[in-house]
């Protein structure tokens, strides 16, 4: 079975440590998972994308070398 979740923006925010703007902002400009409708104006972001996201930026952080 697979387990794949859909996380509502409460959710999102608190993984991400990322506000509602910046998360909205950040999709316009291709920077972060789009949002999946869900019904009516319900959206939801799919975890796995998410979770990738968040690998992706700790992967980047330990790349950029260090200010001395």
């Amino acid at each position: 079975m697979n387990n794949k979740r859909l996380l509502r923006r409460p959710e999102v925010e608190r993984l991400t440590g990322l506000g509602r703007s910046c998360i909205y902002a950040r999709m316009a400009r291709n920077d972060f998972p789009k949002a999946i409708p869900i019904g009516g104006r319900l959206v939801a972001w799919n975890e796995e994308e998410v979770q990738q996201w968040i690998a992706d930026r700790i992967h980047e952080s330990k790349q950029k070398p260090e200010a001395a």
